[in-house]
């Protein structure tokens, strides 16, 4: 049995082998693309525009798949490894990836009511989300935080409140995201998730495996994803002992800012990377979030991309 399953890139043809017609899970995809799905959480600093390039740049064979600050896990939709391990500090966003595998009908199911209510009385629902998440940290309440916050900023203080304002924007509709799950179930069939630190993480990777780590950024994202305690020496350590053991590690994380002018310092080893590249990021949507309706010209952020190999 044939089905199309919308996508706001392409269609594409898939061919059903297991699940039921809600949930799908396919076994190859026709043609197989090198780029993410549309994302399932709004999320800031993903890499969901950046995901192809950085995946043409990793090894083509390879035994395992390592992503340890997964988060919205654009390179691992990119991907879609035959093994893959991926691995974050927010537990919530954990069990939200563990119910699109194993239960995606509560996930779902819980949007939908919401959407239906915050379409009436957004500010209102918003609140009552955002207090339920806060008293009781959840997948479910999470996923849609993430589609109606301000700009997918995942933002949280020092005592692990989720802290965010409202949007201004529609949030998907329920059906559009039913469809963007089927995907991305599709994508990280292969995947284990783990909560845990990305050392615990990292330390499983040995020789022939891949590790892509898009950690919190040095230089602007200390308020972001509770990235208060993350300390950059830390993964400098990490990445070294995988070279060790023979893993190859890339690293997304600070660049250039202010249009090329600044070059982040990032104080790491001399002889922990072998290449350096640039990708151009356009504005930065946080520096949007924090200057509101100042101007951006001149704001245009460079990351980098550095690699083991």
């Amino acid at each position: 049995m044939l089905i199309k399953v919308k996508h706001n890139v392409a269609p594409t043809l898939f061919e059903i082998t297991r699940g039921d017609s809600r949930w799908p899970i396919y076994d190859s995809l026709l043609p197989i693309e090198r780029k993410p799905p549309p994302q399932l959480l709004k999320w800031i600093g993903n890499k969901q525009r950046f995901a192809v390039i950085i995946g043409q740049t990793l090894p083509k064979d390879y035994k395992r798949y390592f992503e340890p600050f997964v988060g919205s896990g654009a390179v691992l939709g990119a991907m879609s490894p035959a093994v893959g391990i991926a691995g974050d500090v927010i537990k919530p966003l954990i069990e939200l990836w563990h119910f699109l595998q194993e239960d995606p009908d509560k996930l779902y199911l819980h949007y939908e009511k919401n959407w239906k209510r915050y379409i009436k009385k957004p500010r209102e629902i918003y609140s009552r989300i955002l207090d339920s998440y806060n008293e009781s940290p959840n997948a479910l309440d999470f996923l849609f935080i993430s589609r109606t916050c301000y700009g997918g900023v995942i933002r949280f203080t020092k005592a692990g409140m989720m802290s965010t304002p409202i949007g201004p924007h529609q949030p998907i509709a329920p059906e559009s995201l039913r469809e963007r799950m089927i995907l991305w179930r599709n994508r990280v069939k292969n995947t284990t998730f783990t909560y845990g630190s990305f050392e615990e993480t990292m330390s499983k990777a040995k020789s022939g495996d891949i590790v892509y780590c898009d950690p919190p950024y040095i230089d602007s994202q200390a308020i972001l994803y509770g990235a208060q305690t993350f300390k950059i020496s830390n993964l400098w350590q990490a990445i070294s002992e995988c070279k060790e053991r023979g893993a190859k590690v890339a690293l997304s994380i600070d660049g250039k800012k202010k249009s090329g002018s600044r070059v982040i310092d990032l104080n790491m080893p001399p002889t922990l990377f072998e290449r350096q590249l640039y990708i151009n990021n356009g504005s930065s949507m946080l520096k949007r979030f924090q200057k509101k309706d100042e101007t951006m010209i001149g704001e245009n952020v460079h990351d980098r991309l550095l690699l083991t190999w």
